[in-house]
């Protein structure tokens, strides 16, 4: 293979990462809205201190769309749709490009877990890195409510390029990189969780003589697989990261209620209580758990294709 090739290739593998992820957002997003407002629902207040707007899943979608309308489900999309393109451009792409290479594989070929977690968590912090503007705008935008049910601190963005361009204008680069701290482990994490436990429950159930004629079916219930893990690991981070991005500020840029990830964790944890840290458990996998699937089914099936066309 020439140098050119290689590369061309991996400029498609990276590609492919994005545009699987940007697919399974559609469908995905309006529990996302849900999930960031469980997050932020109580925030700094002690269990049963709080106004409880938000009862689960269901009743979070069923009360947004009542007082907000059908539409307010996908608050955040655009910005959502860039989140997932460049964290999942580098995450997957960086993946299958030493997948390809046989960088994760161990001396018999089988996937190797530090390796295939080193790979994984080297792109999910470099996609965690590139999406964090628009996790920032995501997140403030979903949380913009309706007063009636308004959880968390309420900005007043009116859609992705505003919000993107009033916080540059209003804090500069250093504003839209907002919450980064908790990114970088929330995409280590969860991408080598992800990733390891996909691989490895696909090679396991091939290995059992499972799907071996079916490969949509076998990524699915390795996807599957992979957004339980996946959810479980990345929880703490992700609510870390969610009440850093929607924080107010004061007039020096700096945060009113936390100085920072460290910061944010111990307060959240003598103020809320440890469990608060998996606020939004549920919603989360029901949105990580259908976008797992569609995204890694959606991104094998592209792999095939590219593996045919190149034949």
């Amino acid at each position: 293979m020439s140098q050119k090739q290689g590369l061309e290739r991996d400029i498609t593998d990276m590609a492919m990462g994005g545009l699987s992820a940007m697919f399974a957002t559609v469908f995905t997003n309006p529990i996302e809205v849900v999930k960031t407002r469980l997050q932020l629902q109580g925030e700094m207040k002690g269990k049963g201190h709080h106004s409880v707007f938000y009862k689960s899943v269901p009743h979070g979608l069923y009360v947004i769309a009542k007082t907000e309308g059908f539409v307010a489900l996908q608050n955040g999309l655009p910005a959502m749709l860039g989140f997932q393109f460049f964290l999942n451009t580098f995450r997957l792409g960086v993946y299958r490009i030493t997948e390809r290479r046989g960088y994760t594989a161990d001396s018999v070929g089988k996937t190797s877990i530090v390796k295939g977690a080193i790979a994984a968590g080297v792109g999910g912090a470099l996609g965690s890195i590139a999406g964090t503007p628009f996790f920032l705008v995501k997140t403030r935008l979903q949380a913009q409510a309706a007063r009636a049910i308004a959880v968390g601190y309420q900005h007043s963005h009116a859609g992705t390029f505003n919000a993107l361009t009033d916080i540059y204008m209003r804090e500069g680069i250093k504003g839209l990189f907002r919450g980064v701290q908790p990114q970088i482990p929330r995409g280590m994490v969860g991408s080598s969780s992800q990733m390891v436990s996909f691989a490895y429950a696909k090679e396991r159930l091939l290995d059992k003589g499972f799907f071996t004629e079916s490969p949509v079916t076998l990524s699915f219930f390795g996807a599957v697989l992979g957004g339980v893990v996946m959810t479980v690991c990345l929880n703490p981070f992700d609510v870390v990261a969610t009440r850093l991005s929607n924080q107010a500020v004061d007039s020096q840029n700096r945060g009113k209620l936390y100085n920072g990830m460290a910061d944010c964790f111990v307060k959240m944890i003598r103020t809320e209580g440890a469990a608060s840290l998996y606020k939004g458990l549920t919603a989360n996998y029901l949105r990580l758990g259908p976008h797992t699937v569609l995204l890694l089914v959606c991104w094998d099936q592209l792999k095939m294709l590219e593996d045919y066309l190149r034949r």
